[in-house]
């Protein structure tokens, strides 16, 4: 099968080695809450939309139980509202902070070029956030051909719209001329819900090798400088 087009993840694939980013930015508001919460409980849910993330980590029972003891009461829906309303500016805060391209990204991208491969991307941030990053990317040589957000595709990971959006942007079928390419669990399920061959980065961003291949990832690298690897494995198929 030829390969028509990539779409890649940002945070913890192309940009923000380690996603620091929203772990810092999620870490520090749960804290001033008065509920800190650990790494592992901000990494468990990346990659979905942010409000949803702050839902899933206000759903792990350890942060209820302190949430409860902390505040004197069970968490409410509006909870929810009022931290997405903090995180929006404290993500802002540190999103530039966080915005350098990850090695070999540029070389990738410019490599797939040269194959006539299209290169997509998605991601959990707002389009607010995310341009941010469009912006600063670019001056450090990355740029796709396209970016879609939760808001824009009508939901976020696991959901595959956000790539059935690019892939309409990109005039590009069938979907297994596709690679997904991304550092979480989402990610894959995202690729996977989608029909599209799944690739997780295990050396860059929120998961291990052992999680993505669990989540049924058809390959999984250390950093999307080698993917070019899989690629020639799935034309040659």
């Amino acid at each position: 099968m030829k390969i028509r087009a990539v779409i890649f993840d940002w945070a913890g694939t192309t940009v923000d080695r380690g996603s620091l980013a929203p772990v810092r930015t999620l870490e520090r508001m749960f804290a001033e809450a008065g509920v800190p919460i650990l790494e592992e409980e901000a990494r468990r849910d990346m990659g979905i939309a942010k409000r949803d993330h702050i839902t899933a980590i206000l759903g792990i029972a350890r942060v209820r139980e302190e949430w409860a003891k902390k505040l004197g009461r069970e968490v409410q829906p509006a909870d929810v509202d009022v931290l997405y309303q903090r995180f929006i500016p404290m993500q802002f805060e540190c999103l530039k902070q966080y915005s350098k391209v990850i090695d070999g990204t540029p070389e990738i991208t410019a490599t797939l070029r040269t194959r006539g491969i299209k290169i997509g991307s998605t991601t959990g941030y707002t389009r607010a956030m995310l341009d941010v990053l469009v912006e600063e990317a670019a001056r450090q040589g990355y740029s796709p051909d396209c970016s879609f957000t939760p808001g824009e595709a009508g939901g976020g990971r696991p959901h595959p719209f956000m790539i059935y959006a690019a892939a309409i942007k990109m005039q590009v079928y069938p979907m297994k001329a596709i690679v997904k390419v991304g550092d979480t669990v989402s990610d894959i399920e995202e690729g996977l819900n989608a029909g599209t061959w799944t690739v997780g980065v295990s050396g860059t961003g929120n998961c291990s090798r052992q999680v993505l291949q669990d989540a049924g990832a058809d390959f999984v690298i250390d950093s999307v400088a080698e993917l070019m690897s899989v690629i020639d494995k799935v034309e040659s198929a």
